[in-house]
């Protein structure tokens, strides 16, 4: 759980931020969240981003990747990363003692990573079976295309994996330009979580990490530009029919966040009760799926409804989604139906924040969007200082006259 008296920040000569979450366990967890995703990549670059977050691991100019793979697995910890749209995190999971043999692997792989061009050979192979694992599975591929959709005509609205064409060109000097523009000091915060003191934690990532000079010269990013809601069904023989309705919202610096968020999770959560959980499958069985979820950028958002069904029974399954949201964008809630919604979603925050997982990524992604890292409390605090009001406007936005829609069946 993060709170303010366990969460220490400073500030390297160099600019590079640091953020460390006091935790008492014997797992620690550290990395860098970087601020570079698939929109800073050129119109030929589609998936680089997520190609150098593979072959980052392939060598540097003092170790091979097998030496790379081993070093945290040889302590019992774990080495990782993955890409979005506009970040990167690149982390360790490791016993607690082994701090220092982290923080070190991860500066050697940011500063000295050489991408051998048969390293990234072999790797580009295993990149276009993930493209392609993921055309084979249509409740995740039609997220892409709606993503494509509502975003149609900037950088965020390509898909991060890439395409086949663009991947065969990402060369060694496409992987280390990236580096030396985008994983630099004013671009990027370096986060620890575990029981080691923050002033220790410092001292390592400055000796790691201090020299590192050179600023950010990355691609300016421009707003999506609003596009008319669109309608498409895409015929590719399937058995189910699976469909995203959704539409654009205010982004992650944007006063409504915390409505939308709240929207999101009464909608289709987590939770079995969810709204269109209960009515579209408990009640009637018309889906096996159905699901909300709010993505937010630094200038746009988008809550996306997924629900996967029967052909036949997909036009009922969508006018109940549009009487859910209608209901609530024309009626405000109680305030004692709003404070049942919102102690359910406050707790299910408090119980998310038990993992050390979370808990790192949100000091990382805190400091990295909003130079600060909020506690649990400031978060629920915002959530119960929603209003009926402002709930309801958050749904206003949500309506099927607002919104695309995009079926694979």
């Amino acid at each position: 759980m993060l709170n303010n008296e366990n969460i220490s920040l400073h500030t390297l000569p160099n600019g590079l931020r640091l953020v460390h979450v006091q935790r008492n366990a014997p797992v620690a967890w550290c990395g860098l969240a970087i601020d570079a995703g698939s929109r800073d990549e050129g119109d030929h670059q589609h998936g680089l981003a997520h190609f150098v977050e593979h072959t980052i691991f392939k060598g540097t100019k003092r170790r091979s990747s097998t030496r790379i793979n081993n070093r945290m697995e040889q302590v019992g910890g774990e080495l990782n990363a993955y890409t979005t749209k506009e970040s990167t995190m690149l982390y360790c999971i490791f016993p607690s003692e082994h701090l220092e043999r982290a923080v070190e692997l991860i500066a050697d792989l940011v500063e000295n990573s050489t991408f051998p061009e048969h390293e990234l050979a072999t790797e580009l192979d295993v990149v276009l079976e993930e493209v392609a694992s993921y055309r084979d599975s249509p409740s995740e591929a039609v997220y892409d295309d709606f993503e494509d959709m509502l975003l149609a005509g900037s950088q965020l609205g390509h898909n991060i994996l890439g395409n086949e064409q663009h991947l065969r060109s990402a060369s060694s000097a496409c992987c280390l330009n990236w580096l030396k523009h985008l994983y630099v000091p004013s671009n990027m915060v370096f986060f620890s979580v575990g029981n080691t003191p923050a002033s220790r934690v410092f001292r390592l990532a400055e000796k790691y990490m201090g020299l590192m000079s050179h600023s950010k010269q990355g691609i300016e990013r421009v707003a999506p530009a609003v596009v008319e809601p669109q309608r498409k069904v895409v015929d590719l023989n399937l058995h189910q029919s699976h469909t995203i309705v959704g539409a654009r919202v205010p982004g992650m610096y944007d006063e409504q966040r915390f409505a939308l968020s709240l929207l999101n999770n009464i909608l289709g959560g987590p939770g079995m009760n969810s709204l269109l959980n209960v009515s579209l499958r408990e009640k009637r069985g018309l889906v096996y799926t159905v699901e909300s979820s709010l993505v937010t950028f630094t200038d746009c958002g988008m809550i996306q409804i997924y629900l996967g069904c029967d052909h036949d029974k997909l036009k009922k399954a969508m006018r109940l989604i549009a009487g859910t949201i209608d209901s609530l964008a024309q009626n405000p809630l109680t305030e004692r139906r709003l404070d049942a919604y919102k102690r359910q979603y406050c707790g299910q925050m408090l119980v998310a924040s038990d993992s050390a997982e979370v808990a790192a990524m949100a000091a990382g992604r805190g400091l990295l969007y909003y130079n600060d890292v909020s506690s649990l409390q400031d978060n629920i605090d915002c959530i119960q200082s929603v209003t009926p009001e402002q709930l309801q406007q958050a749904a206003q936005l949500l309506t099927l006259d607002r919104c695309s829609i995009l079926t694979f069946k």
